[in-house]
């Protein structure tokens, strides 16, 4: 049975909103797009290509998997855009078509986390997700979340989407492992308890 395995960035009050670009979710009036970039150090790169080298598949929400395939593809002097290519990519949409544009994408089919569930089935390595808060919160609601890779940067955003809104009581976790970068960002490993 494989792992779903959660990567998000946060800041200290829980917001995962567009940590890569300004531009990359403006959602909502989010004028602090970019605010992880700052925080990326040799320590975090080399933790996150551990995790990538884990890693079998990604699963990817309808808006992640956009920003994604309108970054990835074109960013040929960075070591993680082969990795990205060559993994197969399943994403979670109701307003998307096959074929997808990116390689090595597939539409996921009926229920999503009926699909999910199917996937996580199979024998193979992790499956990993990014960013994609939505299909999140709906695999955490079932269950069918083995692993949360945070990255909490030392700021406060204030206003953005969170990974865990506010209501969200869906249980306790277990931290299994963490790594301190050089500009303080926590990379903590948690499991459900």
């Amino acid at each position: 049975m494989r792992k779903i395995v959660v990567t998000n960035n946060v800041s200290l009050d829980g917001v995962m909103q567009a940590p890569g670009r300004p531009d990359e979710d403006t959602r909502g009036g989010f004028d602090r797009g970019g605010w992880a970039v700052p925080y990326n150090d040799p320590v975090m790169g080399r933790v996150m290509g551990q995790g990538m080298a884990r890693t079998g598949a990604l699963l990817l929400g309808r808006r992640t998997y956009e920003d994604f395939a309108g970054y990835w593809p074109r960013q040929r002097d960075n070591p993680f855009t082969p990795v990205l290519d060559a993994l197969p990519k399943y994403v979670a949409s109701t307003t998307l078509d096959e074929p997808l544009p990116w390689v090595n994408s597939f539409l996921l089919k009926g229920d999503v986390v009926e699909a999910v569930a199917e996937l996580k089935a199979q024998p193979g390595p992790d499956i990993a997700v990014l960013g994609s808060g939505d299909l999140v919160r709906s695999l955490r609601r079932h269950g069918l979340i083995d692993e949360y890779v945070l990255l909490v940067h030392p700021l406060v955003l204030g206003t953005g989407r969170r990974l865990f809104p506010e209501g969200d009581s869906s249980g306790d976790l277990r931290l299994v492992e963490s790594v301190t970068t050089t500009t303080g960002v926590l990379i903590a490993t948690y499991q459900p308890a």
